[in-house]
């Protein structure tokens, strides 16, 4: 017999928690009493609950596990909502702790209620408002298998004041499980024979992955790997799916869609079989639908049957985890000996394609490219044991194409919801799970402000996170937008005010770092990755540049706005070319 508050703690430690974040407040602190004095469990005191969210998030995305947040009732649970829809939107496991006021005040509007269930139950997986301590402990470890099992997701598990006093007994997870939420994960095989038949028929095949592959776990990268290397089928991704497939490999295409690379959108574009691992054709991807690989036969794997023909309707579903399917279609292939077409003249085509070198870009010796400071904060960390994080904006898209990722895990970014604030947080919970490692948020100046707080986070708990930011004095995704589509007027993108970064890492306790000089960025980079805590670097760079290749908003693959300098141009352009 326990406490709930108890059995709160309890019940972590089982699941096998050993770094949670959070916030206290009055609805909570009979589980923050619980956590005093013990040491199987390290809490990270977060400045916002929005930063406790994205760190859980950012936790659970670097390691595979699930992560795990605490907050209080009232505005504690509704600056929780943005981190559960963002890990909602890019399939983050994630458990969410809230208080609430006791179950005799619920319902009266007392201090610091919210309806917490009702507001998250179009955001979460799953959430609960636990009204029984007996049934507590259930529910929490049910709680981490909806959370972690089929498609990720983040849970929420509502508990009132009075339930986390209450005594009742502790039940270990043993045993339990959802019996209405058991997803298949083993692949159908007749859809595994049907998927093969279309591959040794294919001339101009392609491989879509997502961030679907990485959630499966390390097993599903290595045997995505395994199967290209078997079939020699191009491989692209989304943004989520950056490091599933290694990035220095001859048949990477680099990342599809509106940022996407010029060989991976034509080859989106004119291939005759599609084969989506674990991606569910956002937007961002397809571009227009009705011209989104027009010609070819399509197939989806997928854990969750709700993408499935939600959006692009399929020649041939596959609802099974990503790591079964690969291995099935593997085992399939060997057991036929299947021959497959010759894709000598495909891969000739995407060769011409490449060499137009989409992502080149003209040099200075006078002003930091952005894409230049990325290519060298690449160079200069690649044999790092690094991971990297994102804010929201142009600085993340040039961050996807000059970072270059071979492994799972190691990038962090707010793909769905496209949540600003979101990478410093994040590294504070990467650094938490990863202490050793080199941590970099590649941010912007205007999305760093909104969680910039969370700097202290890193400070009080030794976190050496570094922050790069490309500051282009620009809210610059908005200003492209504007320039390109809305006639160049610039309606409030422009930072009049912005802080001295250098200061303001002074004043919160980290290292300030500032570069303009294109001779000097090494330097400072160097400078950066050897100081041993946290460091707030302002890379000052060119105001006005574009993040290209782009395709514009409802356009096809095929139909993209391209950089000013060509293939053809690079040996005359200078210094600071791909």
């Amino acid at each position: 017999m326990m406490t709930g508050a108890q059995i709160v703690v309890e019940a972590l430690r089982e699941q096998g928690v050993s770094v949670m974040f959070g916030y206290p407040g009055g609805a909570v602190l009979p589980i923050y009493d619980a956590l005093y004095g013990q040491d199987a469990i390290r809490h990270i005191l977060v400045r916002h609950e929005q930063g406790a969210g994205h760190a859980a998030e950012g936790y659970a995305r670097s390691t595979g596990k699930c992560g795990v947040a605490l907050v209080t009732s009232g505005p504690g649970a509704t600056n929780m909502v943005t981190p559960i829809t963002d890990a909602m939107m890019d399939s983050i496991p994630m458990v969410v702790l809230t208080g609430q006021v006791p179950t005799h005040l619920i319902g009266t509007d007392a201090f610091q209620e919210c309806d917490t269930t009702g507001i998250t139950r179009t955001c979460a997986k799953h959430n609960y408002l636990v009204t029984d301590v007996n049934q507590l402990a259930r529910t929490i470890h049910e709680a981490f298998y909806i959370a972690t099992n089929g498609r990720p997701g983040p849970v929420v598990i509502d508990i009132p004041k009075d339930i986390q006093f209450a005594t009742g007994p502790y039940v270990g997870k043993a045993g339990i499980l959802k019996p209405t939420y058991v997803p298949q994960t083993e692949p159908a095989p007749e859809a595994i024979k049907a998927v093969v038949d279309l591959m040794t028929k294919a001339w101009r095949p392609i491989f879509y992955t997502g961030g679907g592959v990485i959630n499966s776990g390390p097993r599903a990268s290595k045997l995505l790997r395994e199967l290209q290397e078997m079939t020699g089928i191009p491989v692209t991704s989304t943004l989520m799916g950056l490091g599933a497939f290694p990035a220095n490999h001859a048949d990477w295409l680099g990342m599809v869609g509106m940022h996407g690379s010029f060989e991976a959108n034509n080859a989106m574009h004119d291939c005759d079989l599609m084969i989506c691992v674990g991606a569910r054709f956002d937007d961002r991807v397809t571009g227009r639908v009705d011209a989104f690989s027009p010609n070819s036969k399509k197939v989806h794997i997928d854990i969750d049957a709700s993408s499935i023909n939600k959006i692009v309707r399929v020649d041939i579903p596959v609802l099974a985890d990503c790591a079964q399917a690969l291995e099935a279609i593997l085992k399939e292939l060997k057991a036929r000996k299947a021959q497959l077409p010759d894709l000598a003249p495909w891969k000739e085509e995407i060769g011409a394609w490449r060499a137009r070198r989409c992502f080149a870009y003209k040099g200075s010796s006078d002003v930091i490219k952005p894409q230049y400071a990325v290519e060298r904060l690449y160079a200069l960390t690649k044999d790092h044991d690094a991971y990297i994080t994102t804010e929201v904006g142009q600085h993340q898209m040039w961050a996807a194409q000059f970072y270059h990722f071979n492994e799972p895990n190691r990038w962090m970014t707010s793909g769905g919801l496209g949540t600003m604030g979101y990478g410093l947080p994040a590294a504070v919970g990467v650094q938490a799970a990863h202490p050793d490692a080199l941590v970099i948020d590649i941010a912007g100046e205007a999305s760093i402000q909104m969680m910039m707080q969370e700097l202290s986070t890193a400070v009080q708990h030794k976190l050496p996170v570094k922050v790069f930011i490309l500051n282009n004095e620009w809210m610059g995704m908005v200003r492209q937008w504007q320039e390109l589509l809305h006639g160049e007027r610039y309606s409030h993108s422009y930072s009049e005010s912005l802080p001295d970064f250098v200061k303001l890492a002074d004043a919160l306790g980290a290292y300030g770092i500032r570069c303009d000089d294109p001779a000097e960025l090494d330097g400072k980079i160097l400078e950066m990755v050897n100081h041993p805590g946290p460091v707030l670097f302002d890379c000052r760079v060119e105001r006005a540049e574009n993040c290209l290749p782009m395709i514009p908003s409802g356009s096809a693959h095929n139909q993209m706005i391209l950089g000013e300098i060509t293939g053809n141009e690079i040996g005359e352009a200078g210094r600071g070319l791909v």
